[in-house]
């Protein structure tokens, strides 16, 4: 049985990942600091769904901690490392710069050194389709130049990446640096367009729309075809790759808000504004590499995906939360 270290435990993708890798006789440990960024009770509930398994150890904690760090890795001798831990969200990246370099880059930091000294040598690492910045080529791919990030929370992502791959370099971890794209789905943290959307719908409370004119589109990838990719990436790791983990399939905002309203069965009010700073325009993943390295194949298109994702908001009660 491999012992995998999930750092950011009781976050939306990595408890996915997590009872993925339980279902798959993996051990998981992991840590969570239970950021202030949203409701304490809702990763509780996420944690909740497999904390009494016994193939799971879980440490209250900060990726900031070297100390904590140490006695994990000594206890359990992990083989292998799912970095999902982070500061995330462009816009608050803006108002919290230092914050947000601190957690992503010294934390990455302390994790990469830790592996060093406990010799564990492959690491997966959350990455961000942020990355890309206003990058006119479509689709994204994992060749374009990423040098000109539009927000501190991209930066940092990029910064991630460097430092990875000096760790490639100089000590010969294999390491995935996997470029995320707007994931959504089961036990999403609540600030993000489809949760906070489908919460305030719900609650006839007004959305509020960064896109006069209904031109930005994203990627939106379903976490149940996020989590296939990461699971074939700890058992492929191999080398330094960045990887692209998309749908393939840019949505325009408006056909999105007429899926939620579909599938809650309620028209949104919404309010308009202009974009915002650090946003762009569209996301769109080219995701050939991710088919031919890890046999990644989403096959959660958006109106199943939402589908999905209100029926679990609905029979959870989280939006009450």
């Amino acid at each position: 049985m491999k012992k995998i270290f999930v750092t950011g435990g009781a976050g939306f993708i990595a408890s996915n990942l997590i009872m993925r890798l339980l279902k798959l006789n993996y051990k998981v440990i992991s840590i969570d600091n239970f950021d202030s960024f949203y409701d304490r009770r809702i990763k509780e509930k996420n944690l909740g769904l497999f904390a009494e398994n016994k193939s799971f150890s879980f440490f209250e904690g900060d990726i900031l901690n070297k100390d904590l760090l140490n006695e994990i890795f000594e206890e359990h001798k992990p083989d292998a490392v799912v970095h999902l831990a982070a500061k995330a969200g462009v816009r608050p990246s803006l108002n919290d710069p230092i914050g947000y370099y601190k957690v992503n880059m010294d934390g990455t930091i302390n994790i990469l050194e830790t592996m060093k000294k406990f010799g564990v040598s492959k690491l997966v690492f959350a990455s961000s389709s942020s990355v890309y910045g206003e990058n006119k080529k479509v689709p994204f791919s994992e060749s374009d130049i990423v040098d000109f990030p539009i927000s501190p929370y991209a930066a940092s992502k990029k910064a991630g990446e460097l430092i990875c791959y000096s760790y490639h370099h100089l000590y010969s971890f294999d390491i995935f640096c996997m470029r995320f794209f707007t994931v959504y789905g089961y036990a999403q943290r609540p600030e993000m367009a489809i949760a906070n959307f489908a919460s305030k719908i719900i609650n006839n409370t007004p959305i509020t729309v960064f896109d006069k004119n209904g031109v930005t589109s994203r990627d939106y990838t379903f976490i149940d075809d996020i989590v296939s990719g990461l699971v074939n990436s700890i058992e492929r790791v191999k080398g330094y790759e960045i990887l692209n983990l998309g749908n393939s399939r840019p949505i325009h905002l408006p056909y999105l808000i007429e899926l939620l309203e579909r599938y809650l069965d309620k028209k949104a009010i919404i309010e308009y504004k202009e974009r915002q700073m650090g946003d762009v325009l569209t996301t769109y993943a080219d995701i050939k590499k991710a088919e031919q390295l890890l046999d990644y194949n989403p096959d959660t298109p958006i109106e199943l995906g939402i589908k999905k994702y209100c029926d679990w908001l609905l029979s959870e009660k989280v939006h009450l939360i």
